[in-house]
């Protein structure tokens, strides 16, 4: 049934947003004017962690602005963005918006054919790189940019010999310093020509199937989303974030410019490997990330818990079950629900500790999005005081659409929708979504617009699911979705996450099992479970089989996993196995393994 909002609620929401700033550009002006001198960014630097204020952040950008009309940039012109998450994206990001272009970023990760295609699809004028590593995927290849006129490289050394087609980001500055001295007032003439239906990015989505589709996001879709994003997850100007998340991502994006619409303070990380070592000197009040960072800290947390002496398990234990009761008793909505002062002694003895040595003693609230997180993990760390809210979202509706809220949250959902989109479920269970935020169009690919957007702006996700109370839950991707050859369907999903939450040793898991007569799993174990296990052979194959078979013990027949196989490695995106939101390539991972697969239905455990 098509879930439409009465007329009143419509016009709520339009006076809702009626101050809100209609293009990015507007935000981005607002926010410097209204608070020049406090902190936007922190960024590490010479071995210290150093500040930056919007006033001196305004500067920079206007100055790469400038340095990008001077290099010939007019408004409505493609630049591409390849780099890691850091501080000089976002100054390019704004520097771009200011010239009146369109940034269209790309993942680090990406391999040179992947860059080409984007460049070349987008049609983009220059390419800012984040390094040697990165200038030097695209040298090789600029006779086929053909609309490419230059190379501006962030940091490391210039090319040998020089290259009048690659230029550093300094000089890049330096040119537009020296072009705003002789043309006062002219770049605000390219600002001003972006209006709130032109477009602000074009994502490429990571693809794990098929030729990755840019989506179109104009400013009116990023303001009304990023504005919805900050009145549900509660922001205000004293948070700080710490951004860890690609800036390729949309969720990524629509925190950095979340962050400037509200005027906190943002950390950049200095890498996954650096992850815990920063928290612990950022100390953020909130953070978002994808499920697979939240499943690592969940295993190295229980790791931690179970490897102490005897007493210390045992209290432990007791300060989980203390903060288990809490979390039931707030979910359930009971009436004095801050588990009184057995909790206070558990959270003072060792809950309140372990979130100091995570650096989340100030944390608010975590975002999960991406993908589905296990509901047994974010009951886990609700129970240690930190609350995960998981949303859920696409590149095409600028990330979040839906999201928990602080004050309602229902673990294993992704929580209402925001105040600016519609959600119906089709009559297949596909999620169909509308609103301002929502996209209408691939770049150059009206074929792929026509099959995901119907004419009245109803968006297919592509993902399944089910409405309770308001409540989303995700049940699968279509796609994805297992027909047995006994013509069952099974969501894969919902059973991997429950296997990598009942047990520390699992990775990652994947379930096959379409046209099948059962299901058969693929696994790979953590670093810690190797060390503990001696390996992939016959011990840890019995400890995981006690995993499984307690599982199945609670799933209906056809749904159970009858073998399984441990990998010989973990499964990641340098293998080519995960994309850089870190989902896997379920395709690519069965016809990869596809001889292991055929073993196991033919009789042979992995």
């Amino acid at each position: 049934m098509e879930t439409t909002r009465p007329t009143a609620e419509i016009a709520r929401l339009a006076e809702l947003r009626r101050d809100d700033p209609k293009t990015a550009v507007e935000m981005w002006k607002r926010r410097v004017g209204a608070t020049p001198e406090r902190v936007a960014f922190r960024y590490h630097d010479d071995g210290a962690w150093r500040p930056m204020t919007f006033k001196e952040a305004d500067a920079a950008a206007r100055e790469i602005a400038a340095g990008l009309v001077a290099r010939g940039v007019v408004p409505g012109d493609r630049i591409c963005v390849l780099s890691q998450t850091r501080l000089e994206w976002v100054l390019a990001d704004v520097g771009i918006l200011l010239a009146g272009g369109v940034t269209v970023p790309i993942y680090a990760s990406n391999t040179a054919e992947q860059c080409e295609f984007i460049v070349r699809d987008a049609g983009a004028k220059l390419v800012v790189v984040e390094d040697e590593a990165q200038r030097d995927k695209l040298l090789p290849l600029r006779d086929r940019l053909f609309t490419v006129t230059g190379l501006v490289q962030i940091a490391g050394a210039p090319p040998s010999p020089a290259s009048a087609f690659v230029h550093s980001l300094g000089e890049l500055r330096a040119a537009g310093k020296t072009w705003l001295g002789t043309h006062a007032g002219q770049l605000d003439a390219h600002s001003d020509t972006v209006a709130p239906e032109s477009m602000f990015t074009i994502i490429y989505t990571s693809g794990t199937t098929g030729v990755p589709k840019g989506v179109v996001l104009t400013h009116e879709h990023l303001t009304a989303g990023v504005c919805s994003a900050i009145r549900a997850m509660q922001i205000d100007g004293d948070d700080v974030q710490y951004l860890f998340l690609p800036l390729a991502h949309v969720l990524g994006r629509e925190l950095e410019w979340a962050t400037i619409q509200i005027g906190c303070e943002t950390a950049f990380s200095r890498g996954t490997t650096q992850i815990k070592e920063d928290l612990g000197m950022v100390r953020p009040t909130f953070m978002a990330g994808v499920p697979r960072i939240f499943e690592k800290f969940y295993a190295g947390v229980k790791a931690a818990l179970v490897s102490g002496s005897g007493l210390k398990r045992s209290l432990a234990a007791w300060a989980l079950a203390k903060g288990a009761a809490r979390s039931a008793a707030i979910r359930a909505g009971k009436a004095g629900a801050g588990g009184g002062i057995g909790f206070a002694l558990a959270d003072k003895l060792v809950l309140g500790k372990l979130r100091a040595r995570l650096g989340l003693d100030r944390n608010r609230f975590l975002i999960s999005g991406g993908a589905p997180l296990a509901p047994e993990i974010a009951e886990f760390f609700h129970s240690t005081g930190l609350l995960i809210l998981e949303g859920y979202g696409l590149t095409e509706t600028v990330a979040a659409a839906h999201l928990n809220r602080q004050t309602a949250f229902r673990f294993g959902t992704v929580g209402p929708a925001l105040d600016v989109v519609e959600t119906r479920i089709a009559d297949d269970g596909e999620i169909l979504m509308r609103g301002p935020s929502v996209f209408r169009q691939y770049y150059n690919n009206p074929a792929a617009t026509a099959e995901s957007v119907e004419p009245d702006g109803w968006f297919h996700s592509g993902d399944i699911g089910v409405l309770e109370d308001g409540f989303l839950r995700i049940t699968d991707r279509k796609k994805d979705l297992i027909v047995t050859a006994g013509g069952k369907k099974i969501a894969p999903q919902p059973l991997e996450n429950a296997l990598k939450a009942r047990s520390p040793f699992f990775s990652q898991v994947l379930v096959i099992g379409d046209q099948r007569p059962y299901l058969v799993a693929l696994a790979t174990l953590t670093d810690d479970a190797r060390k503990q296990l001696g390996g992939t052979g016959d011990v840890a194959k019995a400890a995981l089989q006690k995993q499984v078979d307690a599982l199945n013990a609670t799933l209906a027949s056809y749904e159970t996993i009858k073998r399984f196989a441990i990998l010989p490695e973990d499964l990641t995106e340098a293998s080519g196995d995960l994309t850089p939101k870190l989902s896997v390539k379920r395709k690519l991972v069965i016809e990869k393994y596809r001889g292991v697969i055929e073993g196991l239905y033919a009789g042979r455990d992995g």
